[in-house]
């Protein structure tokens, strides 16, 4: 058997010298989080929530829910969070974006590896001439190539760079979906409390205005009375009955949006059923931590950040078009033939390859001012988020105050008007006032009452939006708990997902 056997001279200390250069340069920015210049300066107490803890209420930000100690509020977040399909979605993004961490990292092996053999029987028959010949022979030969392009200026380090970023801000993502349905979930809830509430006040006062109306009814069939006050009793009467039907189709529609949040077809709530009656009664609140700092950990606000990060390593990519390619190349390859005395032939070839695109026609330059660009639109976004976010904060928190001032003149209002309901009944009917005047405070009570239930439901809205404001209602979740074991069974039949579908969620670290 004879072998041969070519090799590139000094391959081997290039490879090596290659290796070492490839792990040290890196073209491009490296990261930096924008500073909000104004942030060092906002340090507001929220119109006095911040502060004085150890006379106030504080709350958990994660389960900032159970400060209403409602546990059937607390059971429909949970099973939002296990059900609600843009949730699922959210979690569904972290394994494409995980998916993209696993391509770009592929970077750092062979990009070519390509196998390639065949067999060919032949058969030659040469007939007259000085030496004829018959025979057949089998011919064989394989062999194996590999390209591998070292990142010699970090271009596959600044791409897993930016698909890691991009997978962070992923997970943030999915918290910040958890933010918005747990404030969904508890504004729909209590929307739909305070609508149940307002059905009831309205039916306790066309009872009070049907009982004026039979008054007035007998006092004119006794003929001490004129028909003017029979008709408008029952004009009143019959205006207030007329409320109902709006406020319970009100109410179905409260509860359809609840139960698509929960991942249901529109129908009961059995959940609903065993709701307590009146709204909650919230304490004072205090809120923990310095607003400046709870802004910058809001998951949609570290979601803008890593979108930075992700951005600013694309920059480096880019750039690395501007510098030659280096790969390393090799080939192996065997061929031999049954023929009596043919000997088999090994080869091997391996050695450096240098690409270099020097006339690009501006292409690389507009690329990495693309990058820039998209790069700098991002951090614009990100001071907008953070501003954005500062304004939702604010807006809450001066809401929750003044709801909770307008409550106390409500509930004051409140009671003159039931006051003066009692007062107008007893000299109406001591014949020292008209009916009249029982109409008007019968209409100022209803008025009233509507006024001080909205109120109190507006005061449990503006707490709800406080606590979303300031990025709270979300937990970390495994990706069991994000994608349901129906859903990844359906998944892993479909396709090859290794450890994916049970791989820890990393826990979100500032970028």
């Amino acid at each position: 058997m004879h072998t041969a056997i070519i090799k590139c001279v000094g391959a081997s200390f290039a490879i090596v010298s290659l290796l070492a250069l490839s792990a040290c340069a890196t073209v491009g920015p490296d990261f930096v989080e924008p500073d909000v210049a104004w942030l060092h300066e906002w340090q507001s107490d929220l119109y006095g929530q911040v502060g004085q803890p150890e006379q106030q209420a504080q709350a958990d930000l994660r389960f900032w829910t159970q400060l209403f100690n409602d546990p059937v509020l607390n059971g429909l977040i949970e099973t939002a969070r296990r059900e609600n399909p843009t949730l699922q979605v959210a979690g569904l993004r972290i394994l494409e974006s995980r998916a993209l961490l696993g391509i770009a990292g592929s970077g750092r092996y062979p990009q070519l590896q390509r196998a390639t053999g065949n067999v060919a029987y032949v058969d030659e028959q040469q007939e007259g001439g000085a030496a004829p010949t018959d025979q057949s022979f089998t011919s064989y030969s394989a062999g194996f190539e590999l390209g591998w392009e070292l990142d010699f200026w970090g271009r596959f380090r600044r791409s897993i760079e930016s698909a890691n970023a991009a997978y962070l801000a992923s997970v943030t993502s999915q918290q910040d979906v958890q933010v918005l349905l747990s404030a969904q979930v508890a504004d729909l809830y209590f929307a739909y409390r305070t609508t149940q509430l307002r059905i009831e006040m309205t039916r306790y006062n066309v009872g009070l205005q049907k009982r004026s109306l039979d008054i007035t009814q007998q006092v004119f069939e006794a003929g001490e009375d004129s028909e003017l006050d029979v008709q408008q009793a029952k004009t009143q009467y019959l205006s207030t009955l007329a409320v109902i039907p709006d406020l319970e189709a009100s109410l179905i529609r409260l509860r359809n949006a609840l139960a698509a949040l929960l991942g249901r077809t529109p129908d009961k709530l059995p959940e609903l059923e065993s709701a307590p009656g009146p709204l909650p009664a919230i304490e004072p609140l205090g809120i923990q931590g310095i607003p400046s700092e709870l802004l910058l950990r809001r998951p949609d606000v570290r979601s803008s950040a890593w979108r930075i990060a992700a951005q600013s390593a694309q920059i480096g990519v880019a750039k690395a078009d501007y510098f030659p390619a280096i790969s390393l190349l090799g080939t192996i390859g065997w061929s031999g033939s049954s023929l009596s005395g043919a000997s088999d032939t090994t080869r091997l070839v391996a050695g450096p390859a240098l690409t270099w695109n020097l006339f690009d026609y501006g292409r690389i330059r507009n690329n990495v001012r693309l990058q820039d660009a998209r790069l700098q639109q991002a951090i614009v976004l990100f001071q907008d988020d953070v501003l954005q976010a500062a304004r939702e904060i604010d807006d809450a928190a001066i809401g929750v105050v003044k709801t909770a001032e307008q409550n106390l003149i409500l509930k004051d209002a409140l009671q003159a008007a039931e006051r003066s309901l009692d007062l107008a009944n007893t000299l109406y009917l001591e014949g020292h006032a008209d009916f009249q005047r029982v109409l008007d405070a019968q209409l100022a009570l209803f008025v009233q009452a509507e006024r001080e239930l909205l109120s109190r439901g507006a005061h449990v809205s503006t707490v709800v939006a406080l606590y979303k404001s300031i990025g709270g209602g979300w937990t970390d979740m495994s990706m069991e708990q994000m994608i349901p074991e129906s859903m990844r069974d359906t998944m892993r039949d479909r396709t090859n997902w290794g450890d994916l579908l049970e791989e820890p969620v990393p826990v979100e670290d500032r970028p």
